[in-house]
């Protein structure tokens, strides 16, 4: 379970989908599938979950110039995953703040 949520992801923009359509929004290994997930959330936050969405971000080369030439790297890649939560439920983040 913990190796599938790896944390949530907070933005604006999941914030206010989180009002308007209840969904939540969550990092997740790569090899999770979308009822793995499911479950997961289900056991950490006892919640009812209606339905899971998932994408993959692809890694991103980056560059930096410093003085002993160009450095290259490689950003690794993200799977997301948006979750809709049944109506009435609700997912507090900040409750252990």
């Amino acid at each position: 379970m913990a190796e599938i949520l790896i944390r949530p992801l907070i933005s604006e923009k999941l914030t206010m989908l989180g009002q308007k359509l209840n969904k939540v929004g969550f990092v997740v290994a790569k090899d999770a599938n979308k009822i793995q997930i499911k479950k997961a959330i289900e056991r950490m936050y006892g919640v009812s979950v209606r339905s899971v969405s998932t994408t993959v971000l692809p890694g991103k080369l980056k560059q930096r110039f410093t003085k002993a030439g160009a450095s290259k790297g490689m950003k690794s890649p993200i799977k997301k995953a948006y979750v809709t939560l049944a109506k009435g439920e609700t997912i507090d983040f900040y409750a252990g703040i």
